[in-house]
């Protein structure tokens, strides 16, 4: 009779752990959602005004509106060429460029409450293996989700960064077509400001 209970209660043990996995897969499955969207992008740092292209030429030599324009464009392209920045090319705005780096987001939590359910498992004693998994099943994806959070933190950083440094290079490559244009043109005959 002894024996039969210890069977029966060894049995009813192998059950319920096989119950708490079975409901912590089936919870974790259950978690998998659509990704949140995307809140807007933090407010860009003030990088000084819009890059400025503007060069104002006088013609000296008394050169018709159609020399003018001729001369204008020509310089242009020849600016264009020397300096290879375009200000006519469109440039795509800040909220429309996708950096994806790094795994997608969730992962942190999904491996956290992987590995805490089986460390869970492998280190509580035989008849509680099913509760230690899902308990660490739980610490382990609340420490994966800190791991996201952090990931997505330096994420928009690094974003933030780079968007400055864009800028940065963006109006010195204006200022070297205004110079290169400006030379042009007064080679042409042109009083430039």
């Amino acid at each position: 009779m002894r024996i039969r209970l210890l069977q029966e209660s060894s049995a009813l043990r192998r059950i319920a752990g096989i119950a708490a996995l079975s409901t912590l897969a089936l919870g974790l499955a259950g978690c998998e959602t659509a990704p949140p969207p995307q809140p807007p992008p933090p407010p860009v740092a003030y990088a000084g005004p819009p890059v400025n292209t503007t060069v104002y030429a006088y013609p000296q030599n008394g050169q018709s509106p159609d020399q003018q324009s001729r001369d204008r464009y020509e310089c242009s392209v020849w600016a264009v060429h020397q300096t290879g920045f375009d200000p006519t090319a469109p440039t795509v705005p800040a909220q429309y460029r996708v950096v994806a780096s790094g795994p997608p987001p969730g992962t942190g939590t999904a491996v956290g409450a992987i590995a805490g359910a089986v460390i869970g498992a492998a280190i509580s004693p035989r008849w509680d293996r099913g509760a230690g998994a899902v308990f660490g099943g739980l610490t382990g994806a609340m420490i994966g989700s800190a791991s996201d959070a952090q990931r997505a933190q330096n994420n928009q950083i690094r974003m933030s960064e780079a968007q400055q440094e864009q800028a940065a290079a963006m109006a010195q490559k204006a200022s070297d077509y205004r110079r290169a244009l400006s030379a042009c043109l007064q080679g042409r005959g042109y009083s430039v400001k």
